[in-house]
Parts: C-alpha cells; structure tokens; sequence
C-alpha cells in the first residue's frame, strides 16, 4: 500500500503548470460538491429517508471517503471531515435554489469537468486517474495538503 506522500507525490508529477494548479482548486471542490450533490438527489428507502434527511447516498460516499482517508493519515482525515461539512452545508445551501439540486450540481459537475481538462490541457499531461481511478480520492487531499505544509501541520 502506498503512503500518504506517495499518492501526493505521483498525483503532484501531472500537477505542476500553475493554471492547471489554479484550476484544480477552482474545479476539485466543485466537483466533490456536485458528485455529492447528485448522490444526495438519488431517492433512499423511505425509512432511512425518514430517520433524517442527512441520512442519503451523497453522506454514505462521505462517510466512506473519510474512512478512506484516515487509512492514509489521520491528520489529513481530520482536514477532510472539515471539508465533508463544507460540503454538506454547501449541498443544504443548493438545495434552496429554484431548480432541483441534481439540475444544478449535474451543471456544476459539467463545468467543473471542463474547467479540470482544460488545465490537463495546459500541463500537457493527462489526469492521473486515467493511471488509477484513486487519483479522485487524492485531489482534494492533495489540496489539503498544500494548506497544511503552509499552516506546517504535520500529516
């Protein structure tokens, strides 16, 4: 199994032109919102749904991550449970816009996307998750990454 580092360093190797770097803390945090977003939207046996509306798909595959990301460090999942509740009031806050939620975040997942191949474009390298689909779970770690070394936590 791969460290921490590891995975940061070989996802940081296509991840180095600063329009691409610009893009990716634009894009990665709309599209982990938007991903999210979609799975929440998806209809859930009616007595789980009734126990709480946090209780959906989109809270499973956080809840999950999480787990995921506490194999890899322990201070980077604590980072990462911020960034789930960022992105659980962020989904909350769509959801009173005029349009269904999954309208909005399939736009915003659209978007996002293009905005992400686009900077691929101008690193002149292609996504790392064509390598290895885990390569998704490590964008956003790989951002917090750049927040800790900054604060000089250590992870």
């Amino acid at each position: 199994m791969k460290s921490v580092d590891q995975w940061l360093d070989e996802y940081g190797e296509s991840h180095q032109n600063s329009a691409n770097k610009t893009l990716h803390w634009i894009c990665v945090p709309i599209i982990v919102v938007s991903l999210i977003g979609l799975l929440w939207s998806l209809p859930v046996p009616g007595a789980i749904g009734e126990i709480s509306p946090l209780l959906n798909w989109g809270t499973l595959v956080l809840a999950m991550a999480v787990l995921y990301y506490f194999s890899m460090s322990r201070s980077l999942a604590f980072g990462m449970l911020a960034f789930v509740i960022l992105v659980t009031l962020c989904i909350m806050g769509l959801q009173n816009l005029p349009w269904s939620l999954w309208v909005v975040c399939l736009a915003l997942f659209v978007v996002a996307w293009i905005g992400q191949f686009i900077g691929h474009h101008y690193e002149g390298k292609r996504p790392s998750f064509f390598k290895d689909v885990q390569f998704l779970m490590i964008g956003p770690l790989w951002l917090l990454s750049f927040i800790y070394r900054k604060l000089r936590i250590p992870y």
